[in-house]
């Protein structure tokens, strides 16, 4: 089993208020624009909306994997995540993060084991602790040579 699993994406801002983001385990691409608040075009997915939206799939999938390997079993389960921008003095900024699961289970036995995987699952999503781990910045410039087209 590897060590490294590297994983990409690609944004491109198409024209006007949107742009696209793609990867290569998905065949579709998504259409982003900037915040409605911010000049954004509405009925598309926002920058922050595909954090929360990663922070919610994340904490789902590591508790699906948790119960399984723990052999718990559960009816259905629905993250919800809320997030806050607010003007701070260098911008704009989240000023927090709210993960609400709600997980329904089978029977009162359960509450325990129930408890203690919905917290190792907060505490292993991996998409929530890249939060906080530090971050390279690498700018490429390109000059384009643009030749007339006869």
């Amino acid at each position: 089993m590897e060590d490294n699993y590297p994983y990409r994406v690609v944004a491109w801002w198409t024209s006007g208020r949107t742009g696209l983001a793609k990867c290569i385990s998905a065949p579709n691409a998504i259409h982003f624009a900037a915040p409605h608040q911010f000049g954004g075009l509405e009925g598309r997915w926002t920058p922050e909306d595909l954090l929360l939206g990663a922070i919610a799939s994340c904490f789902t999938t590591t508790f699906r994997a948790l119960s399984e390997y723990s052999r718990f079993e559960y009816a259905d389960l629905e993250v919800e995540v809320e997030g806050t921008i607010r003007k701070v003095e260098s911008g704009y900024s989240f000023i927090g993060i709210a993960i609400s699961p709600k997980l329904t289970i089978p029977n009162e036995e359960g509450r325990d084991l129930a408890l203690r995987l919905l917290h190792k699952a907060e505490q292993l999503c991996l998409v929530s602790r890249a939060l906080s781990v530090p971050k390279t910045f690498e700018p490429r410039l390109q000059v384009s040579r643009a030749v007339p087209i006869a």
